[in-house]
């Protein structure tokens, strides 16, 4: 890794940290410091492309972060109970609103993904993608790893 990157890596994971004190716990902060560097990494943005991509990606997080608690408030706040079947009348409903929310996010995608075509490049679309799929499975692993 150039001195470049390992100064802007050092940079991200620094403000992550002063940035854990005031988040929903050490542990997401974790996970979310892993992923910044993560993405560096794989992405090997310079220091340019960094100042482009992370404002355009902090912004997408919280979108979908705004669109996850608004699902799950709207789960936990809801009488369904599909224990017992449920009515027909219910689970359209229920389904209407899950299809809605995946439409939302499919869309807050598609924009992140143009957006990183329009501003860096096709190939870092490509490698965010490939790059986030990757850390996921990763956190994946080491979750069953420790839970074995």
């Amino acid at each position: 890794m150039s001195l470049n990157k390992t100064i802007l890596v050092l940079i991200i994971v620094l403000s992550g940290v002063s940035l854990s004190a005031q988040g929903p716990g050490p542990g997401r902060e974790r996970i979310k410091t892993l992923k910044i560097a993560f993405l560096t990494e794989r992405l090997s943005l310079n220091s340019k492309e960094a100042e482009v991509f992370w404002p355009i990606y902090n912004q997408h997080e919280a979108k979908l972060g705004e669109l996850r608690k608004k699902e799950r408030k709207l789960i936990q706040n809801s009488n369904w109970d599909f224990t017992n079947g449920g009515n027909e009348k219910e689970l359209k409903e229920y389904l209407k609103i899950q299809l809605q929310y995946r439409d939302e996010k499919h869309e807050l995608e598609t924009g992140l993904i143009n957006q990183i075509m329009e501003k860096l490049s096709p190939k870092k679309a490509i490698l965010l993608i490939k790059a986030e799929e990757d850390f996921k499975k990763r956190l994946l692993k080491q979750y069953r790893k420790r839970r074995n």
